[in-house]
C-alpha cells in the first residue's frame, strides 16, 4: 500500500543551495544511547506486565538459577577458549621473523624525510591526483538551485510512514526525491515554515526552512529542511515534548482522552502558519480543538473550543491575521478572531461534512469551503447569519460525485480554481463575477485525489502538484492544455512547441500506468481537448442567455 495524504510548496529562494548532513558528535551519541536505555526500560516494563498476566510467578522462580548457571557456564567456557588460543599468538600470525625494518624503510616512514613529501592543503591543487572527491560530487548531486521549487509529500508506504522531499527543476521537466525524513505514525498535515524552531527557544527575525508535521499521534514535530538525514526533529509541540527534543520516552496510549489547555490528545488533521506573525502556528485536532503555539518557545499559546466534532482545516486571513477560519465535522464553519477567545465568533452551516476551507487570496472579503457531498459553497464573510441554519452562500458548486477531498485558489492567477476528489479527477474551474465554470476534467492516474496545490511563484503560477492513493507526485503544467488557454487567455504564456497536456512525474516503472491506458489517463487528453473547448464555448452560451 502506498498512498500520499497531504503536500505543498516550498516558494523559491528559501532552500539551502548546498544542505548539510546529520552529523553524529558525542553529544548526538549519548542522546541515542539514553533513548535506547529509555527503550529497553519500556520493554521489561512490559515483559514484566505479561509474566504477571500469566500469573506463572512461582514457576519462573524455579527458571531463574537455570538460566543463571547456563549464562555462567557460557563464559566460563569463553574463558578456556581465550587461554587456548595464546599458545598460538595470533596476534603476531602476520609478521615475518626474516624480515627486519631497514634504514631504507625506516626512510619512508611517516617522519623519516620529510623534505621530499610536498602537501597540499587542498587535493584540488594536487597534480597527482585526477580523481574527483566524492564528497563533491555528493554536494553537486543534493544541491538546490535558485530556480528550484521543493515539495512537501506527507505518504504512508507499506508500513512505513515518511515525509518525501521532492526538487521540481521547471526547465528540464525534472521531479525527483531529494531527501527523506522518517515519521512515527501515518502524516495526515504537512504545513511549511519559514524560521527555524527549537524547544530551546527560536529567534522571531531569524529566516529558516522548516516544516511542521501533524500525524495519527497528538505530537506536532518540525524538521529542518536544509538537513539530510536527520534522526530527530527540531521542536515536539505535544505531549512528548520535553527539554531535549532528541529524547522522548514513548507514552502508551491512554483508553481515556481527555481534553486540555496545553496540548492534543488525538491526531492532529491540520495546520496553518501564519504568515504575518511568524511565530504563530495553528493546528487543528479530532479531539475537537484548536490550538495555537508559539515557536518562539514551543509552547501551546490558547486553546481553542468553536467546535462540537473533529476540526478538519484551518486557514488564517491573509488581510487580518488574528483571524482563522475553521471548519468540523459538525457541519459548521466559524471566522474567529484569535485575540478574543471568549467573544461569540460568527458560524456558516453547510449541509455534509467539511472537508476543506480557504479564503480568497484576491479578495479577504470572501471564503470557500469544500464538503463531503462534493460541494464548494462560496461564503462573504460580511454576511455572517444569525444562526448556522440561516447560512446563505454567494454561489453553491456541486463540483464532483464524491468528497471534494483537495481544492485550492491559484494565487497568482485570479478566478484560477483546481478541485480534487475520490472520484479520482481533477478538475480546473474558471471562476466569473457569474460563477464558476468548469475548464477542464482529467484522471491523472493518481487514484483518489487527496492534494491539488498550485505553485507559489509567478514562474510556475500554472503549475499544479497532484497526489493521492496511488502514492504517487505529479506535476501539472496546466498552460499547455488548450481549454486553459482559452479560459484564460490573456494571462497564459505563450506556448512554445507541440507539447499538450505537460505532466511531470517520479520515473517509477512500478506506478507509472498512465502510458498504457487511453481511458481517463494522460495519454489521452489530448484528443478531449476539442470536446472541453466546446463545453467551454456551451459555458459561455449559457452565461450570454443568463445575462439576456
Amino acid at each position: 500500500m502506498s498512498m500520499i495524504t497531504a503536500a505543498q510548496w516550498v516558494p523559491r529562494g528559501f532552500a539551502a543551495p548546498f544542505p548539510q548532513k546529520y552529523t553524529l558528535d558525542e553529544e548526538e551519541y549519548e542522546r541515542i544511547a539514553e533513548l535506547a536505555k529509555l527503550q529497553l526500560d519500556d520493554a521489561e516494563e512490559d515483559l514484566k506486565e505479561a509474566q504477571e498476566q500469566e500469573g506463572d510467578d512461582d514457576a519462573m522462580e524455579d527458571e531463574t538459577p537455570a538460566k543463571g548457571e547456563k549464562k555462567s557456564s557460557k563464559s566460563k567456557t569463553n574463558y578456556n577458549d581465550d587461554e587456548d588460543l595464546e599458545k598460538y599468538d595470533l596476534d603476531n600470525y602476520d609478521d615475518d621473523e626474516d624480515e627486519k625494518p631497514t634504514e631504507d624503510v625506516q626512510g619512508l616512514s611517516m617522519f623519516g624525510n620529510m623534505k621530499s613529501l610536498a602537501y597540499y592543503e587542498d587535493n584540488k591543487d594536487d597534480p597527482y591526483i585526477t580523481l574527483k572527491n566524492e564528497d563533491d560530487e555528493e554536494a553537486e548531486d543534493l544541491q538546490i538551485l535558485a530556480t528550484d521549487n521543493l515539495i512537501l509529500s506527507a505518504k504512508v508506504e507499506d508500513e512505513m510512514a515518511h515525509l518525501e522531499v521532492y526538487v521540481y527543476e521547471d526547465a528540464s521537466d525534472n521531479l525527483y526525491v531529494h531527501h527523506d525524513i522518517m515519521l512515527p505514525a501515518i502524516p495526515l498535515a504537512v504545513e511549511w515554515i519559514d524560521m527555524p524552531v527549537s524547544n530551546n527557544g527560536t529567534s522571531t527575525d531569524a529566516r529558516g526552512n522548516s516544516v511542521a508535521v501533524g500525524t495519527m499521534d497528538p505530537d506536532i514535530e518540525i524538521w529542518d529542511l536544509d538537513t539530510i538525514d536527520s534522526m530527530y526533529p527540531n521542536a515536539i509541540l505535544g505531549p512528548s515534548a520535553g527539554a531535549n527534543p532528541s529524547i522522548v520516552k514513548p507514552k502508551k496510549k491512554s483508553k481515556s482522552k481527555k481534553t486540555n489547555d496545553n496540548y492534543h490528545v488525538d491526531a492532529v488533521l491540520s495546520l496553518a502558519a501564519n504568515r504575518k506573525h511568524r511565530n504563530l502556528l495553528a493546528s487543528a485536532s479530532a479531539d475537537k480543538t484548536v490550538k495555537l503555539w508559539d515557536l518562539n518557545t514551543a509552547k501551546c499559546a490558547k486553546s481553542y473550543s468553536h467546535h462540537t466534532d473533529k476540526v478538519c482545516s484551518l486557514a488564517w486571513h491573509t488581510a487580518e491575521p488574528t483571524v482563522l477560519l475553521s471548519g468540523s465535522y459538525d457541519r459548521t464553519v466559524v471566522a474567529a478572531d484569535m485575540r478574543a477567545p471568549d467573544a461569540k465568533a460568527p458560524r456558516w452551516g453547510v449541509e455534509s461534512d467539511v472537508e476543506n476551507v480557504k479564503w480568497n487570496p484576491h479578495d479577504q472579503n470572501y471564503f470557500f469551503v469544500s464538503t463531503e457531498s462534493g460541494a464548494v459553497h462560496y461564503y462573504d464573510v460580511r454576511n455572517a447569519p444569525s444562526n448556522p441554519a440561516a447560512s446563505k452562500s454567494v454561489w453553491t458548486l456541486q463540483a464532483h460525485d464524491e468528497s471534494v477531498s483537495s481544492f485550492d485558489i491559484n494565487p497568482i492567477i485570479p478566478g484560477f480554481m483546481a478541485t480534487g476528489s475520490t472520484d479520482r479527477t481533477v478538475k480546473l474551474w474558471n471562476i466569473q463575477a457569474s460563477g464558476p465554470s468548469m475548464v477542464v476534467s482529467r484522471n491523472l492516474d493518481v487514484g483518489k485525489v487527496f492534494a491539488t496545490n498550485f505553485a507559489p511563484d509567478a514562474e510556475v503560477g500554472f503549475r499544479l502538484a497532484v497526489a493521492g492513493s496511488s502514492g504517487s507526485m505529479n506535476v501539472w503544467d496546466t498552460s499547455t492544455n488548450a481549454a486553459v488557454r482559452k479560459a484564460f487567455a490573456e494571462r497564459v504564456p505563450e506556448q512554445k512547441g507541440d507539447v499538450e497536456d505537460r505532466l511531470v512525474g517520479v520515473d517509477d516503472d512500478e506506478s507509472s500506468s498512465s502510458e498504457d491506458e487511453d481511458e481517463g489517463g494522460v495519454a489521452a487528453e489530448g484528443a478531449d481537448d476539442d470536446d472541453d473547448e466546446d463545453n467551454d464555448e456551451d459555458d459561455e452560451d449559457d452565461e450570454d442567455m443568463d445575462e439576456a
